[in-house]
């Protein structure tokens, strides 16, 4: 699964790499947690790539209330296309969720032990992401989202069995574009990224809590 991840990025480059139309600032995050608001980057109807913030932990269209999105910060990509939580925003509501590193916490004898999983470079990337909109009959909307998730490559599977759908930039339009309707070649694009290119440490239990923030929380333990 993924519940925690930091996106501390300058908003310039970011907007540069995931080539995003428009200005909006992001604050530096480094220990989003589920039901915050996240940056997303969608299609717009110009066709051009947008930033938009998003609520973490999606809420269907049809749902009553928005306490359904607490438990829907991850779908698992192998089913994500059957889920009617999930399957009318897989059709045609897709995002890119921009990202500097994820955590997972590793099961040890002395407890769990937080690691933090980025590319071996240092660059950003995106994890595969669902966006929803859902209104009440008060008017009231909210826009939320989730992140794909599938069983973990070489890297991560020591420290969990699952782990963020990571998208290729090369991948990107094919994932946004909202003609794309096609299940068999969308779920192709859900495949393992490549752990040769990702690094994973330990790092500090300050990690831990979601209200703790700062470049302490991707500290290294290593010397």
């Amino acid at each position: 699964m993924c519940g925690r991840f930091a996106f501390y990025s300058p908003s310039e480059a970011t907007a540069a790499l995931f080539d995003v139309v428009g200005a909006l600032p992001v604050e530096a995050r480094y220990n989003i947690a589920p039901s915050q608001y996240v940056a997303a980057i969608r299609n717009g109807e110009d066709g051009a790539r947008h930033l938009a913030m998003l609520r973490w932990g999606l809420v269907p269209f049809w749902a009553k209330d928005t306490a359904i999105g607490n438990r829907m910060i991850n779908a698992r990509s192998e089913t994500v296309d059957e889920k009617p939580s999930f399957r009318n925003a897989f059709k045609s509501r897709r995002c890119l969720i921009p990202a500097d590193g994820f955590y997972e916490w590793q099961r040890t004898d002395e407890g769990k032990r937080p690691h933090r999983i980025a590319f071996s470079d240092g660059r950003p990337f995106a994890f595969a992401g669902l966006w929803e909109h859902w209104q009440d009959d008060n008017g009231n909307e909210l826009e939320s989202c989730v992140i794909l998730v599938r069983p973990a490559n070489a890297q991560v599977a020591p420290i969990h069995d699952r782990m963020p759908v990571i998208l290729p930039a090369a991948r990107y339009d094919e994932w946004l574009d909202p003609e794309n309707r096609h299940t068999e070649s969308l779920n192709a694009l859900l495949q393992p990224y490549p752990a040769t290119e990702m690094k994973a440490y330990p790092v500090t239990t300050f990690v831990n809590s979601p209200h703790h923030e700062g470049p302490d929380c991707v500290r290294s333990l290593d010397p």
